[in-house]
């Protein structure tokens, strides 16, 4: 197994190939770690190997921790390493507060994260890296959901959208009055 490269960079059609001993490792980093790389003349990247049936890859990261946060989605039933590195573009510090505020659309913005398998990350890292918020896994009602796609379409955060519809009662408003009350609330 391999864990660690340092070598000289290549870069190659948007791949990276490190060169080391006279060997060139090809590893998939991040776009950032990528445009870090071209910059060098020698890089040190943590490395995780993956070893299927039909093939053997290298992912590279520029810290442990980037490491570290890489192999605890992936270890996440449905997240395989193309979408791990993906998620893992987004940033730790952005991830890890992503997780805390339970931000389900930080994850769905990835290729392939759907809503199910952002829930499904958020709960599964949440014991690893904390909570200060309750997750919102209940769909939207059918009068939620009118609401906020208006909200939406007239240009609000669909985050701040999101929490106010969840969190106020509508009970008795027509869907005029909801819209005028979350009108207020957003606009002040």
């Amino acid at each position: 197994m391999i864990a660690y490269l340092k070598g000289t960079p290549r870069i190659s059609e948007s791949s990276l190939v490190v060169i080391a001993g006279g060997v060139g490792y090809g590893v998939l980093v991040t776009n950032s770690t990528l445009s870090f790389a071209a910059e060098q003349r020698e890089v040190e990247l943590e490395i995780y190997t993956h070893v299927t049936e039909k093939s053997l890859e290298l992912y590279g990261f520029r810290s442990s921790e980037e490491k570290k946060l890489f192999t605890l989605l992936i270890a996440i039933s449905g997240v395989g390493p193309k979408t791990g590195l993906a998620i893992t573009e987004k940033g730790s510090t952005a991830i890890v507060k992503a997780v805390q505020e339970a931000d389900i659309k930080f994850f769905t913005s990835v290729t392939r994260v759907g809503k199910k398998l952002a829930q499904k990350i958020i709960i599964d890292l949440t014991p690893k890296l904390g909570s200060i918020k309750e997750l919102q896994l209940a769909p939207l009602s059918t009068f939620q959901t009118d609401l906020s796609d208006a909200l939406v379409s007239l240009g609000f955060n669909e985050h701040d959208i999101d929490e106010l519809v969840r969190d106020t009662s509508f009970e008795e408003m027509t869907l005029q009055q909801a819209l005028q009350f979350c009108l207020k609330q957003l606009g002040s």
